[in-house]
């Protein structure tokens, strides 16, 4: 019984100090990495290395915990080194996708397609970056929903950023009767745009008859804004022209044909 015990409180002693190093590591990595955060938020940091920097942080103070609570419990780092290598394959065939997500993260950071803040469009999804964490980035749609998205495949796929030029063209197609006065209509679409002020005046914006239909003659107005303008700005257009058409008596045929012919903005 003697040497029972003689083996047992050596381990008991290990496996206790390490339940309170576990415990107590817990609770001074919540309180390091909120300082960290702290820090973070308030150093001149790029606002698209924040949230990585944060999850990295607070990722490698629980793995170094591990290794010192494994370390206090008798067990010999090197050998789970060795373990490690050994096993290195399945390891490697059962995290690749983590892996991957995450050096999908530092290469999204290293070559900058979008940063947080932008509107971007990827993978099917669209929305505005809130944040990149170590595997996914996080994108809010325009009706309030989080996308989180693997850094892998969004490191290698087709990436359309809306936001990283500072200025947006649009362009919409108008349809008015054939016997509408050409001159009248140019003149009405270039004072719509030409009076609104968050459109540019350069590049200067383009009104011409583009199109002959059966229905129809087709107009095009193409003008350029702000990107943070960009929606207004098109919109108003469309609002505006249908309001100034209707007070100088010009017509718009909607017979159900032309379907090609349609209104686009990008």
């Amino acid at each position: 019984m003697k040497e029972l015990l003689n083996h047992i409180l050596p381990v008991a002693k290990s496996v206790l100090f390490a339940l309170v190093v576990f415990v107590a590591g817990h609770f001074m990595i919540k309180y390091a990495t909120g300082r960290i955060n702290k820090i973070v938020d308030k150093g001149k940091f790029d606002d698209t290395l924040k949230p990585f920097i944060k999850s990295f942080t607070s990722a490698a103070l629980k793995i170094l915990l591990i290794v010192a609570v494994i370390s206090i419990l008798g067990i010999e780092t090197s050998s789970f080194v060795a373990l490690f290598g050994t096993a290195g394959l399945a390891i490697g065939l059962a995290f690749q996708g983590t892996l991957s997500n995450f050096a999908g993260g530092v290469l999204i950071l290293i070559t900058k397609p979008f940063k947080v803040g932008d509107f971007i469009e990827a993978n099917g999804f669209s929305g505005t970056v809130e944040g990149i964490q170590i595997l996914y980035t996080n994108l809010v749609t325009p009706d309030n929903r989080v996308i989180h998205i693997p850094n892998g495949s969004l490191s290698n796929a087709s990436i359309m950023n809306y936001s990283e030029k500072p200025f947006r063209r649009f362009e919409h197609n108008f349809r008015v009767a054939h016997d509408a006065d050409h001159e009248k209509i140019v003149r009405v679409l270039t004072e719509v745009v030409e009076s609104h002020p968050l459109i540019l005046d350069d590049p200067k914006p383009f009104v011409r008859m583009t199109a002959h239909s059966e229905s129809a003659l087709i107009y095009t107005v193409r003008a350029w804004a702000k990107s943070e303008d960009f929606w207004t700005a098109s919109y108003d257009v469309v609002e505006q022209v249908k309001k100034r058409f209707d007070e100088e008596g010009i017509s718009i045929p909607y017979p159900q044909v032309d379907l090609h012919i349609k209104s686009k903005t990008g």
